[in-house]
């Protein structure tokens, strides 16, 4: 069993709230993390899934079932499903607002929050709970982590992860995408998720993907936001500055999971990521996502660039001011750009970095001020000791 991060949130919002939220990806530990929470708790709990026809059927006259455990834990999974059930919760809750009533286990971010947003509302907090990160499952393993990605079965799992991330690309297609609304038909979902890991670390061309697809740009924006919301991909905002140079706008995609994104490049071990063109792409798409599971809830990621092709991979905000910036690099060379000093020079002078894939490396700060340092480095340092700014 992994020690997860998020259970000592979850523990803090059950003692204050009446209902816990949480939301995340199919497969990636929600249902094992509310069993651990209800064994914490001095009192008994019930776990009904809404992908269980049996437990449909005891919800069919749901206030009459539900009244009967006004002591215990309700664990709901797969809420979603059932939204006329959150009109009720907010009335049972509104008799008893005891905390620890109810958690709502989601697949579905935007699903659950607006179905829950007025029923619900100053009577529920959210938490998202993200694949295996470096930090829980340690950093010794990183390599592993990153090639395997965060999905417990096919990281710790006895399975073929290959036919294991192609069932489960399948069930989402076929399957979760259509219930939430997706119009697309499965095999252009299936075309739209190859193209998009070979644009992994790019900015998004819309205008390409729709011609590609056969479809107009406002769809393709459209079937992006469905696959976020399913927490398969993430769209990194471009970050906007007072400068008289022109910016790119279009933001940058990554596959949440790297071993997601290895399974659709046919990346089966660390070797094929070393010989593959997009190994630098793979490694920032990882390094985003650990940083973005690690930064405290009141801090925002984005990426700058302009259009003479100065960048930076991370611009780290709080509150709209950037506090830090990040470059991420795999390879040999392991010094900021001339493009990276000139975009850093367009912000300002706050903390730059330069994370690094070489664990061996120590970390030092060169000439023009950059810390180089590795992702552990960054994290439990940089982050874990909030400085940053």
């Amino acid at each position: 069993m992994i020690d997860r991060l998020a259970q000592l949130l979850a523990v803090d919002i059950l003692n204050d709230f009446p209902c816990l939220g949480i939301t995340g990806p199919r497969q990636i530990g929600k249902t094992t993390l509310a069993r651990i929470l209800s064994e914490s708790i001095d009192r008994p709990a019930i776990y009904l899934d809404l992908e269980s026809t049996e437990d449909l059927q005891k919800l069919e006259n749901a206030e009459s079932y539900l009244r009967n455990f006004e002591e215990e834990l309700v664990i709901i999974d797969e809420v979603q499903r059932m939204p006329s059930l959150f009109p009720l919760l907010r009335s049972l809750v509104d008799r008893n607002r005891k905390p620890g009533r109810f958690i709502l286990l989601g697949s579905a971010s935007s699903e659950l929050i607006r179905e829950t947003s007025e029923s619900l509302a100053g009577r529920i907090a959210y938490m998202e709970l993200s694949g295996i990160q470096c930090r829980e499952f340690g950093w010794t393993e990183l390599q592993e982590v990153w090639i395997k990605g965060g999905y417990p079965i096919p990281l710790v799992g006895n399975v073929n992860r290959s036919r294991w991330f192609e069932n489960y690309l399948r069930s989402y297609v076929e399957r979760d995408l259509p219930m939430l609304g997706l119009p697309a038909a499965p095999m252009l979902t299936n075309r739209l998720l190859y193209m998009l890991s070979h644009m992994q670390g790019n900015t998004l061309n819309y205008s390409n993907l729709s011609k590609s697809l056969g479809i107009s740009d406002k769809t393709v924006k459209t079937y992006l936001d469905f696959l976020e919301a399913s927490y398969l991909i993430r769209q990194l905002p471009a970050f906007h500055t007072n400068t008289k140079k022109r910016l790119v706008k279009a933001p940058k995609v990554f596959f949440r999971d790297s071993g997601l994104f290895h399974y659709l490049q046919r990346i089966h071990t660390f070797e094929d990521a070393l010989t593959h063109p997009l190994l630098g792409a793979s490694w920032e798409g990882f390094v985003v996502e650990q940083i973005a599971q690690a930064i405290p809830t009141d801090y925002q990621l984005s990426f700058y660039r302009n259009h003479q092709g100065d960048e930076l991979d991370l611009v780290i905000e709080r509150g709209g001011e950037a506090v830090a910036l990040v470059e991420i690099k795999y390879g040999d060379q392991i010094l900021p750009s001339r493009g990276n000093q000139n975009a850093a020079h367009d912000i300002g002078e706050i903390p730059r970095f330069l994370i690094h894939g070489k664990s061996n490396s120590s970390t030092w700060k060169n000439d023009s001020g950059w810390i180089i340092c590795g992702l552990q480095h960054f994290i439990e340092v940089e982050i874990g000791g909030i400085q940053l700014a």
